[in-house]
């Protein structure tokens, strides 16, 4: 694969297992993450990749710093084909116990900052009629999800902004694509184990793993779908909750119950 990747929050969960499949395809990545530690240390890890991956740090919410980033991959000896938008953040939690610092928190990060990203890039694809922006939502984005809705309602504007943007841009032959997955097996996972608020993050049976996202990704690279839901079930279930809200949140208390014994069983696994 003779071309340049840019992936942002690629120091961990879905990020890294993005770089290692691009590697392994021999693309060039230039793999981004605010964290300078973890990006020392995916260095070390990928240290037979040394002529292909590129370590930067990006806060995904400075425009400045993504022109930076766009204009180290124009400089790439393979061309500057797709940016895919892993990076984001979740704080659980009730609105009536959150803060107006925990909004900006999920909006500047998982909305401003796919927001800012995709437009740099969209400019330069668009240039050059090709390209392809992947930007990973999730179903908590097409169905509201009481207890973590800062980052529903912050993956909500992501796939709206997604699939309006992928309308703007094929007539220029550039493609994008929103990617909603399920609960993912990675560390923003974890990190919901200890809220009550999130016991619909556990309500189906088994999280997906970062690995398949990846592979998911993968199979998108060049593809032309706007909208993958993962898995495709559960998409359906998504898109029926948020078709019939009223509908829906007679079944929340039924699948809570699920979702709280599930993270116990978590909890205990661990």
């Amino acid at each position: 694969m003779s071309k340049t990747f840019i992936v942002t929050g690629a120091s961990g969960g879905i990020g890294i297992e993005i770089v290692r499949r691009l590697l392994g395809e021999g693309a060039i990545v230039i793999a981004t993450d605010i964290n300078t530690k973890s990006l020392e240390e995916l260095k070390k890890e990928f240290s037979n990749y040394q002529d292909k991956l590129i370590t930067e740090i990006l806060d995904v919410r400075k425009p400045e710093l993504w022109d930076k980033i766009i204009s180290l991959a124009k400089k790439q000896e393979a061309p500057f084909y797709c940016l895919i938008n892993s990076a984001g953040v979740i704080l659980p939690g009730y609105i009536i116990n959150t803060t107006h610092k925990e909004i900006d928190f999920h909006i500047d990060v998982n909305t401003k900052g796919v927001m800012i990203g995709s437009q740099a890039v969209a400019k330069y694809f668009v240039e050059q009629r090709n390209g392809h922006i992947i930007n990973i939502a999730s179903l908590a984005g097409i169905s509201p999800i009481p207890g973590i809705a800062l980052y529903s309602a912050s993956k909500f504007a992501v796939r709206g902004f997604t699939l309006a943007l992928a309308m703007e841009l094929e007539q220029y032959n550039v493609n994008v694509t929103c990617i909603c997955p399920d609960a993912v097996a990675t560390p923003m996972f974890d990190l919901q184990k200890d809220y009550e608020e999130a016991a619909l993050t556990f309500s189906g049976s088994k999280p997906l793993s970062a690995a398949e996202i990846a592979d998911i990704v993968m199979d998108t690279i060049g593809n032309k779908r706007m909208e993958i839901t993962v898995t495709g079930f559960r998409g359906f279930q998504a898109k029926l909750a948020s078709m019939f809200p009223s509908l829906a949140s007679k079944v929340v208390s039924i699948m809570r119950s699920k979702g709280i014994r599930n993270q116990e069983k978590f909890k205990s696994s661990l």
